[in-house]
């Protein structure tokens, strides 16, 4: 899995901490998305409950990034989420969720570790996403004392993302991601 180079997105307003221990960068997790392709839907209702992600669009193929570094801590296919990637931090304090995916990465397995900026996957619709709107759906969520992946506290990632995010360029050859 290969780092593309990691460019800084400016931001509005003075840089906020990721977890209570952490202040480092997180990397917006679609290559090549700027802070001005993401717009705050946490608080959306969706099917009944709220969204508690943020969905971030781009074509079909796009690669998806690790935005911290972490392992991989589970791999699943939902009804709901389609193809998915649970990436726990490093402190396993807070769990990343990637959805909707259209593959994983090459040799992507359970328990691999990952770092930030590393390809783990591709922008799809699998799932409940709409077949004619590639996105990724991006949650962020702390672990409970128990550190179950599938547990935890919703964390909004836009203002995250607004404060502490990067931006990795990816050439636009690799976009594909076939």
């Amino acid at each position: 899995m290969a780092v593309a180079s990691i460019r800084a997105t400016p931001s509005p307003t003075p840089p906020a901490a990721l977890s209570p221990t952490s202040a480092d960068p997180l990397v917006i997790p679609v290559a090549g998305i700027s802070m001005d392709g993401l717009r705050s839907d946490f608080d959306q209702w969706r099917g009944g409950h709220r969204h508690h992600a943020i969905d971030i669009r781009a074509p079909r193929g796009t690669p998806v990034l690790a935005a911290v570094d972490g392992s991989v801590r589970k791999l699943l296919t939902s009804k709901a989420g389609g193809l998915t990637i649970y990436e726990a931090d490093e402190s396993e304090t807070m769990i990343y969720y990637y959805a909707h995916l259209d593959r994983y990465a090459d040799g992507l397995e359970e328990g691999m570790a990952l770092h930030k900026g590393d390809v783990i996957g591709y922008v799809g619709t699998t799932g409940n996403a709409p077949p004619n709107t590639p996105h990724l759906h991006f949650a962020i969520a702390k672990l409970p004392p128990s550190k179950e992946w599938w547990k935890g506290t919703a964390i909004d990632p836009y203002p995250l993302l607004r404060d502490r995010g990067v931006t990795v360029d990816w050439p636009r050859s690799v976009a594909g991601g076939r």
